[in-house]
């Protein structure tokens, strides 16, 4: 039987509540901001209740972007942060899967020896390797381009590590079964493999997202064209406008706008994100 204890349960809601409190406020703020005009958010105090602007600077941040900061409009920056987080996503997943299933499956030298150098990329993060990567991206000419942004960034240790670990608790007898039933490798691996990982892959598909959405340093380095600018580092170059105060109330709606992908993908896949996490009984 479990104790019913008031004090303690009252504790935890509490701490609960003052957690999503601290956590929500500054996105409250975010909101309150961008429904005011420019002449309200220069005045003391700051409001904390919603204005009456939030559709015209909707509008002007989606269709004609922030005076003053050298930017296509956001509305065209987060199409561009939505195909580089998806290649990123589904190029990750995809190389990761396959190296994966040939690691586990297949017998060839140095297979495990493979597997470790690929292991050992994780010391290296983007930052290390980023002047010769730049050099070969501007070698082939993939500069200012979804390529450019995506591709340098598709590997992943992690990911394939993770399938790695999936593929090894399938039982040795379904691909015994599958070998007597005349299935080839990329057969066993389409109609066996891949729907036992589905949970995995969605899990995967929700961090690699984000990874990809919040990518600052990268497309700062390669992109030197407003149009192809995505909305997380534009967010820093409308702050820097050129002689003159930023205008507040469109970088919070900008910054409101860059929540929002992020939130929905959670949202729209939040119980196979926790099943991908948590399952390990296949």
């Amino acid at each position: 039987m479990i104790e019913n204890r008031p004090i303690i349960t009252f504790l935890a809601h509490a701490t609960l509540i003052l957690g999503i409190a601290i956590v929500a406020f500054p996105i409250w703020i975010t909101f309150v901001a961008s429904t005011h005009d420019a002449v309200r958010m220069t005045q003391v105090p700051l409001p904390l209740l919603p204005g009456d602007q939030f559709f015209i600077n909707l509008k002007t941040t989606l269709f004609e972007g922030v005076s003053g900061a050298k930017s296509a409009p956001v509305g065209m920056m987060m199409l561009n942060s939505l195909v580089v987080a998806l290649l990123i996503a589904f190029g990750k997943i995809t190389i990761s899967l396959l190296s994966a299933f040939a690691i586990v499956y297949f017998k060839f030298p140095f297979r495990m020896a493979f597997f470790w150098m690929i292991f050992l990329t994780l010391m290296l993060p983007v930052e290390v390797r980023i002047l010769p990567t730049f050099k070969v991206v501007a070698d082939l000419g993939m500069l200012n381009s979804y390529w450019g942004l995506s591709i340098p960034l598709i590997a992943s240790a992690t990911a394939t590590f993770m399938f790695r670990q999936v593929f090894l608790t399938v039982p040795d007898e379904m691909l015994e079964a599958a070998r007597v039933d005349g299935a080839g490798p990329m057969r066993f691996f389409w109609d066996i493999l891949l729907p036992l990982s589905r949970t995995n892959i969605a899990a995967l598909f929700v961090i690699l997202f984000i990874y990809g959405w919040n990518q600052y340093l990268w497309p700062l380095l390669i992109t030197t064209d407003s149009s192809m600018f995505t909305v997380v580092m534009s967010i820093k170059q409308m702050l820097e406008s050129a002689e003159q105060s930023p205008d507040w109330h469109l970088i919070m709606m900008t910054s409101l706008l860059a929540m929002l992908p992020p939130v929905v993908v959670v949202l729209s896949m939040q119980k196979m994100f926790v099943q991908g996490l948590t399952e390990t009984d296949k």
